[in-house]
């Protein structure tokens, strides 16, 4: 049997097949298994796959609101950005003139 889930086989993928599933949330979970749903596909951990194949979760909801993060997320990044505020610049330092020494000892 096929142990393409296991250890050497996830060890090429990012964090090593570790995220969190766009259905149940949980996060640090592997996130091997492909879905599809409309039109898009997803990766989701093994326990929601085992669901959606019973009928007792489905994609759809899901893919509903990771759409709507997606595009709060997007919306922030669309303003434009804030200028850098400008460096003070620096104020000429105005140093105490000293006395020279000839008219030190003309006093």
């Amino acid at each position: 049997m096929s142990k393409a889930h296991r250890g050497k086989g996830i060890r090429d993928q990012f964090a090593h097949g570790r995220g969190e599933c766009p259905v149940c949330k949980r996060k640090n979970v592997k996130i091997l298994y492909e879905q599809e749903a409309e039109g898009q596909k997803f990766k989701i951990c093994k326990i929601c796959r085992a669901a959606i194949k019973h009928g007792k979760k489905s994609l759809t909801v899901a893919v509903a609101e990771e759409v709507k993060a997606a595009e709060e997320t997007a919306a922030p990044a669309a303003k434009p950005a804030p200028e850098p505020a400008q460096p003070a610049k620096p104020e000429p330092v105005e140093t105490p003139e000293t006395e020279s020494a000839s008219e030190a000892a003309a006093e």
